[in-house]
């Protein structure tokens, strides 16, 4: 856990929770004029190995939040994550507050209903309080926040600008980690790179928060860069055209085998986190497609 503790008036503060299990990051968006704050990305734990689950990472947020003394203002997801499952249901359950995603995921619920094979669900994203279109606008407090609709890396990713901080989750990574993939299911390159160039076109001095960090060459995590670091320091971007761009991410991505909880999290997260109802013997159960991810690298 880290905190960004810079106190001015309009910008928001930032702390961001790791978690190694996944290398994802977890944000708290606070407003410090009026203690309102969203919450970004929470994971729900779940180890693959005995199918256990567990809300240790999101009850650490909402400690947190209690010792902050803040109000939570919206739960927020970029995207159905492919590595996560997501807390957004456990954390509305505990407190009340609205869930939101980008509306695209109503496309990737319609995709992964076929493949996982599940006639009953509902892709109209009803189970989400809010779904977010380009250029929606919200608000955290007295900072206002808009959404900026960043696809590639999936149908439905989208970017929280909240004041002058971006939460562009996949899309691009520390400057030494490059980009994210555009090969899962509804992902796409060219539109991978466009999505950068629009948070790239942000003021340059706009603080960057990504996602993941994989921890290159072994270093402490690291979420936090700008614009202008991206576009000197980021090897997959800087100085490159769209066709080079495409080229490098095909290639890379063509040598990656698939996250290893992509089939179990996506089912899980295009239900906007609920877990699957428990059968007749009072357990729950995932499921699994197989051969359904033709061509993947075998990790």
């Amino acid at each position: 856990m880290s905190e960004n503790a810079d106190s001015v008036p309009g910008r928001p503060e930032v702390t961001g929770f790791y978690d190694r299990r996944t290398s994802s990051i977890q944000y708290v968006v606070v407003d410090p004029a009026t203690g309102s704050c969203a919450i970004i990305d929470p994971v729900l734990d779940f180890d693959e190995k005995s199918g256990a689950t567990a809300t240790t990472s999101a009850d650490a947020i909402l400690a947190h939040v209690r010792e902050r003394g803040l109000s939570i203002a919206w739960i927020l997801d970029t995207h159905p994550h492919a590595d996560h499952f997501s807390a957004a249901h456990y954390l509305k359950a505990r407190t009340g507050a609205p869930t939101a995603i980008g509306a695209g995921v109503t496309d990737v619920q319609a995709l992964w209903k076929g493949l996982y094979g599940l006639p009953d669900l509902a892709t109209d994203g009803s189970q989400w309080d809010r779904l977010f279109a380009e250029g929606d606008t919200f608000a955290i407090g007295d900072i206002e926040a808009r959404v900026m609709f960043s696809p590639g890396h999936t149908l439905a990713s989208v970017t929280y600008v909240i004041g002058d901080a971006a939460f562009i989750h996949d899309t691009l990574f520390m400057p030494d980690s490059g980009t994210a993939r555009a090969d899962f299911p509804g992902g796409d390159a060219h539109q991978l790179w466009r999505s950068i160039q629009a948070i790239l076109a942000l003021p340059e001095d706009t603080r960057l928060f990504t996602g993941h960090d994989y921890q290159p060459g072994g270093r402490q995590p690291l979420w936090e860069s700008s614009v202008a670091a991206q576009k000197r320091d980021n090897g997959h971007v800087a100085g490159r055209t769209e066709a080079e761009f495409v080229a490098l991410r095909q290639a890379r991505d063509r040598t990656l085998p698939m996250p290893k909880l992509i089939l179990h999290a996506l089912q899980v997260n295009i239900r906007g986190g609920r877990l699957p109802e428990p059968e007749a013997n009072g357990r729950r159960y995932l499921k699994f497609p197989l051969d359904a991810l033709a061509g993947a690298a075998w990790g």
